[in-house]
């Protein structure tokens, strides 16, 4: 017998709850009601598309071994951090590959849904058609509910709303590009970002980024005097910030990279059986939790600000942590400012703390203050609502559900998939196998294996009168949550690496829970990019360049012509979209002097001009101030760090090649720091020391200039994620060339 089912939401959810019970044995009728007139939910599918509530391009903060459906593998091409846009592409795919289109019914809302009275559990949904249709009611034997926790954005007390207010003031979630923010803004010079954790953070770094690109990109500027503005964030506590790339080996000179979720879901590092670690979380907890962030990261965060810094009592605390590439820096080079506190008022263009700081002088405010989930169950009546134990003042934890977050015992023909905090997609698609499995047969095992030692319910609610030791994430805890639904389900962990016991990372993904093809090309991608080596290396170089840094370089010349001396300075690393200078015409045939356009495989990369100031001081005693210019490259399609000239009518152009890093082994030894580039004073003068020499990343690099050749040598060292400082020199040998350069940079 056929069995009907509703599901409210095209999302990722409701698309893996479609296909599970499309696909299922049992035989299920399934209507999918979106409202939006696309699919995918958050996940936009175009590039330029302005009106979801994320940005498209902004980067995942797991990469696509986490980001992924077991039976739909990513594309080659596609990156190990997919931006909004092309994760919209893949769920594109994913109802194209599936067969899911004709259940999905686009523009229509579900504006009422109650249980039929003496219907068996049956419900009858009502839904509107959004662009003003007829309504329409349809009975059905099944409710499930994928709307997702982001019903409305929260707007803060006190705050006027912006058709109100003399300035711009809007929502993280509309925030699209700095000229759209400042469009209507006013002659001030700073942008107030409100709100600490994981949105505040990533949509300060964001803005930071655009403020940056556009003050030092070439040709005209895109708003007025770019350089006049800065970002002054409010935040009640700091939270660790981490890269999207982090290294298993933190502590080593030569820290291998991997996409941060692989180096996170490392089932070698927990003990056996998985246990919940999320939700409660004591202060032992506390302190272990945050230990271990600050050995990720390699440092406290001190050296960024004091208000980032996380010690003392915050060590106590459950921590929150969120995801950025640049925060962290532009922080240090004062481009973002923090302000510990809470936002208390706002008048004309001058906000208040509950410290009674004031901060005036704004142009713009962007609100990351989160979403109410609560809106989102607005088409619930009061009785299922109060069976549910809904509490819209606690929008972390609205629902109290069993069995992580997936149903009810007393409404046992309603299922919710993804509606929680942080809905990680294998979580999704094991809570969709459940509900499948659960509507589908008559199983009381099933039953009795959910019910037992199920704490689910009161977990809920024993949080939600316990916030001060709540995690960021109350079912953030996705191996221990993977583990317990494939022992209901009966699921076996299918070997990373083989049958044969192995050494390499054991780490937890979607696929390793399916047998099917496309599972088995994720995991090929997946065991590619934890090959060992310097994969990713170039990237982790790259990010972490931003911003200035203390250069001493000596200079040694075995020609009259050329002085020996020292140089001391500073080397800045300024961020900017990427340019199309320098490199090859475009598919299109057009030229590549501006930005890269739209249609591009590389458009949304980004480089630095690399701008170099400060004295040189020559053996014979006679000094100048010197400059130099370079612009700096990363492709994240070829794995590949760059150096460009910089053009001499236009420095803040790329003129042709320098060079292309290339990252040696930890095993390998440079005979380019030879005697040649070392002495008795070292590379970075008297008192200076030789910077990293023989403790970290080696690099080569070759260029030849006409009849000169330079042969270039590199080494950088890390502490934890971040470089702490490198080496990088050259020697020059040709028919009138003979000298080697040795420079140390520090930061400042």
């Amino acid at each position: 017998m056929t069995k009907s089912v509703c599901i409210i939401g095209a999302g990722p959810s409701g698309l893996v709850a479609a296909k599970n019970l499309l696909h299922a044995p049992a035989a299920f009728d399934v209507t999918v009601y979106e409202a939006q007139p696309r699919i995918g939910g958050l996940w936009p599918a175009r590039r330029h598309d302005a009106a979801g509530l994320v940005h498209p391009l902004m980067l995942a903060n797991q990469s696509r071994h986490t980001v992924q459906f077991s039976d739909l593998a990513w594309r080659d091409e596609d990156p190990q951090f997919p931006r909004a846009w092309q994760v919209g592409r893949y769920l594109e795919r994913y109802v194209e590959e599936h067969g899911l289109a004709g259940a999905i019914r686009l523009g229509r809302r579900v504006v009422g849904a109650g249980l039929v009275p003496d219907g068996g559990g049956a419900w009858e949904v009502r839904t509107a058609d959004v662009e003003g249709g007829a309504a329409e009611t349809k009975v059905f034997d099944y409710l499930l509910v994928a709307t997702g926790f982001f019903g409305k954005p929260m707007w803060p007390e006190g705050i006027p709303r912006e058709a109100e207010a003399e300035i711009p003031i809007i929502h993280s979630s509309k925030y699209r590009d700095i000229e759209g923010l400042l469009s209507k803004g006013g002659p001030g010079s700073k942008i107030l970002v409100v709100g600490g954790q994981m949105s505040g953070i990533e949509i300060a770094g964001t803005i930071a980024t655009h403020l940056s690109s556009a003050t030092h990109l070439p040709g005209e500027k895109i708003i007025p005097d770019p350089e006049k503005y800065t970002i002054h964030h409010v935040a009640q506590r700091p939270a660790w910030v981490f890269p999207l790339f982090t290294s298993p080996k933190p502590d080593s000179s030569t820290p291998p990279f991997l996409p941060c979720d692989l180096t996170s879901y490392n089932l070698d590092r927990r003990p056996k059986p998985l246990t919940n670690t999320q939700g409660h979380i004591s202060v032992e907890a506390a302190r272990l939790f945050n230990g271990l962030f600050k050995t990720a990261l390699g440092t406290d965060q001190s050296e960024f600000s004091p208000e980032t810094k996380i010690d003392g009592a915050l060590l106590d605390e459950p921590p929150y942590l969120a995801m950025s590439q640049h925060y962290l820096d532009f922080v240090r080079e004062k481009l973002i400012h923090v302000h510990q506190g809470r936002l208390t008022g706002f008048s004309g263009t001058t906000a208040t703390l509950d410290s009674e700081t004031q901060i005036s002088d704004i142009a713009a405010i962007v609100l990351a203050t989160g979403f109410d989930p609560s809106p989102s169950l607005s088409f619930l009546p009061p009785s299922i609502l109060e069976a549910l134990s809904h509490s819209p003042s606690h929008p972390h934890l609205p629902l109290a559900l069993a069995f992580h977050g997936t149903h009810h015992p007393s409404l046992p023909t309603l299922g919710f998939v993804g509606y929680y905090r942080s809905p990680y997609w294998g979580v999704m698609e094991m809570q969709a196998r459940l509900l499948t499995r659960l509507w589908g047969e008559t199983n009381p095992a099933l039953l009795a294996s959910m019910q037992a030692d199920d704490d689910s319910i009161a977990r809920t609610l024993a949080l939600r009168a316990d916030p001060a030791r709540c995690s960021q994430f109350p079912m953030g805890d996705y191996a221990f949550l993977m583990d317990a639904f494939a022992r209901v389900l009966g699921l076996r962990l299918a070997p990373l690496w083989g049958e044969s016991p192995s050494s390499r990372p054991d780490v937890l993904t979607p696929s390793r829970y399916a047998p099917s093809a496309p599972a088995q090309r994720n995991l090929a991608c997946t065991r590619a990019a934890l090959g060992s080596g310097t994969q990713f290396l170039a990237g982790a170089v790259f990010r972490s360049l931003l911003g200035t840094w203390r250069l001493a370089r000596r200079i040694r010349s075995r020609l009259p012509s050329h002085p020996s001396g020292r140089f001391e300075g500073t080397a800045r690393f300024l961020l900017r979209k990427g340019t199309r200078d320098g490199l090859p015409a475009r598919k299109d045939g057009k030229g590549g002097s501006d930005v890269k356009g739209e249609d591009e495989e590389e458009e949304e990369e980004e480089e630095y001009l690399y701008v170099e100031d400060g004295e040189f001081a020559a053996d014979s005693g006679f000094r100048f101030r010197a400059t130099r210019r370079y612009v700096w490259r990363y492709s994240a399609a070829r794995d590949v760090l760059s150096v460009w000239f910089a053009r001499t009518d236009d420095p803040a152009r790329a003129d042709y090649l320098f060079h292309e890093v290339e990252f040696l082994a930890p095993a390998f030894s440079l005979s380019a720091t030879s005697e040649e580039t070392t002495g008795e004073e070292g590379a970075g003068g008297e008192g200076e020391g030789e910077g990293v020499k023989g403790k970290g990343w080696q690099a080569k690099a070759s260029h030849l200039c006409i009849e000169d050749l330079y042969d270039v040598y590199y080494e950088f060292g890390f502490r934890g994620v971040n470089l702490r400082e490198w080496n990088l020199g050259y020697t020059v040998r040709g028919p009138k060339k003979d000298y080697s350069i040795d420079g140390v940079y520090r930061r400042e």
